[in-house]
């Protein structure tokens, strides 16, 4: 029989719970921290609670120049922001304190602002959520992660495990949506880090105060998911909403139109470039607390023969799960095949909706028996109910604000503004502004709306100034794929951070680094390639 929750041994059941038990957004007292480390954390979460409502109450008492619903919804976004980053409420708390400020300040009324919440992504996160659940209860995960460590070499020391798992998330990423990607492979991920946990603990001189939910290895596996999908999402037109937004407003504004293999040539240096300075930089910043996995080989071995054959859960597990990634990947398909602009693709893609897709993998779960005499399924509703509903709660959020920066105009009023102020008369200015612009929007909304938002923008800006638009656009479409700052910033940041594995001051610092660098390469080479693949 394979292995279960009810046959691992308590240390691996102990990793495994803490990984994805719902403990994402935990206080002070549930942590396990040192002197110094609880210091800071009590200042940061101390200094959140004044500065929150002194921020916003201020800048509601400024004199802007914004339209009242602009100037309403800039105050309570920055001090909900300040939330996010101190913590001193729970995040997705810190959310819904901004959502329910916008409604009682009249920006909007409660339907109309709550309306996001039905976003389609939601139900991606809740039926992503629930396969994982299945995968780790009943240890489909954690062979998934033996596979990832037994082939040659990549079990021999950390940075190889998290190159892998990142090599594979680009890759997949190309082709299917970044939060797809990240959903379908954080069991795996998960699984990995419980494995690599096991072997921290037990070199760990204090076995007593080990928390698997705070490794620097953990940070690293989480994250290089998380941005390994964004950089493989620029790779192909279909990698990522924002790309096929780009694509079509650079073409209603130049003519010209981006074929599938003109913009693979473009992005595949700038990916792979990115991707060598991702790896470079999560494992600089957050240094492995173990880099030879000294035995890993022989203890990958021992543990697969002791998983054994599939049992019937895991293989219900595994049809619902092989579903759900079959119709994630079939727009993909038909895509290639019969061209990203076609009926056909139209059609299938709107009616395998990913959230919808998710859903389907979901309810496969409950419909696919271990025992049909007892009526016992692969998973229960109690058991799925442990999914981290905050997570969701706080994408959710996330989506509000970036629907009322778009809705309300003050992403548009901001990035004119700005561009006025700074006189953009060069293409190489308009290309750094569009950049950081699109980074910047990105942080605090989706990236698709951040492409929605910033090219409409930049592409009037670059006419004005007699410039060729369709380098500025292209860049802040490249751009409009990062923000790695915060866990509302993208689909798969929210789902990593969901494992409880990355704290958000982790998160910033990592996202931080990885922004700026990555910020620099488009603007170096977005015209390099441009010209090397004869797109202008």
């Amino acid at each position: 029989m394979g292995q279960s929750d009810e046959t691992e041994s308590p240390r691996t059941q102990s990793v495994t719970a803490a990984l994805l038990s719902g403990s994402t957004y935990r206080g002070l007292a549930e942590q396990k921290l040192s002197p110094a480390e609880e210091r800071f954390e009590r200042a940061r979460r101390t200094v959140g609670f004044v500065l929150a409502p002194l921020v916003t109450i201020v800048f509601l008492l400024l004199p802007s120049g914004l339209d009242s619903a602009q100037h309403k919804l800039a105050a309570v976004l920055l001090g909900v922001v300040v939330l996010w980053v101190c913590e001193p409420v729970p995040i997705p708390i810190g959310g819904l304190i901004g959502v329910a400020a916008i409604v009682v300040l009249g920006v909007l009324p409660a339907d109309d602002v709550l309306a996001p919440f039905g976003s389609s992504t939601v139900f991606v996160f809740i039926g992503a959520f629930i396969l994982a659940q299945a995968m780790l209860r009943h240890g489909l995960a954690r062979r998934f992660a033996f596979r990832i460590l037994s082939f040659p070499g990549v079990g021999r020391s950390t940075w190889r495990v998290i190159g892998a798992l990142g090599f594979v998330t680009l890759v997949i990423s190309a082709f299917i949506s970044n939060t797809a990607t990240v959903a379908m492979l954080l069991p795996t991920a998960v699984g990995l880090l419980s494995v690599i946990a096991e072997l921290v603990k037990r070199q760990s001189p204090d076995k007593e105060a080990f928390d698997p939910l705070r490794l620097r290895v953990g940070i690293a596996l989480m994250l290089v998911l998380a941005y390994g999908a964004s950089v493989g999402g620029l790779l192909t037109p279909i990698g990522s909403p924002p790309n096929l937004i780009g694509r079509e407003l650079i073409e209603d504004a130049t003519g010209q139109r981006i074929s599938f293999l003109e913009w693979t040539i473009a992005a595949l240096p700038i990916c792979a470039l990115m991707f060598v300075v991702l790896v470079a930089v999560l494992i600089l910043l957050n240094k492995p607390e173990i880099k030879k996995l000294t035995g890993i080989e022989e203890y990958v071995a021992q543990e697969r023969e002791k998983l054994g054959k599939l049992s019937r859960a895991e293989w219900n597990t595994l049809i619902a799960f092989t579903v759900t990634v079959m119709l994630w990947v079939t727009p993909g398909i038909v895509a290639l095949v019969a061209g990203d602009d076609s009926s056909a693709y139209e059609t299938i893609s709107n009616r395998l909706d990913e959230g919808i897709v998710a859903v389907i993998g979901a309810a496969l779960l409950f419909a696919l028996p271990t025992n049909w005499k007892q009526r016992k399924f692969t998973l229960t509703w109690s058991e799925a109910a442990r999914i981290d509903w905050g997570t969701v709660l706080l994408f959710g959020t996330g989506i509000i604000f970036g629907s009322l920066l778009s809705s309300t105009e003050l992403a548009q009023r901001v990035g004119t503004g700005l561009a006025s102020t700074f006189g953009l008369t060069s293409s190489f200015a308009l290309v750094v502004f569009a950049v950081l612009l699109a980074i910047v929007v990105s942080e605090t909304t989706s990236n698709t709306a951040s492409a929605a938002v910033v090219v409409p923008i930049v592409i009037p800006i670059a006419v004005a100034s007699g410039l060729d638009p369709f380098v500025p656009a292209l860049a802040a479409t490249f751009a409009a794929s990062f923000g790695f700052m915060l866990p509302v910033s993208t689909p798969q940041n929210a789902i990593v951070y969901g494992s409880g594995a990355v704290p958000i001051t982790k998160m910033i610092r990592s996202g931080v680094v990885f922004d700026v660098a990555g910020a620099i390469l488009i603007m170096a080479m977005i015209p390099l390639m441009v010209a090397v693949a004869g797109l202008n």
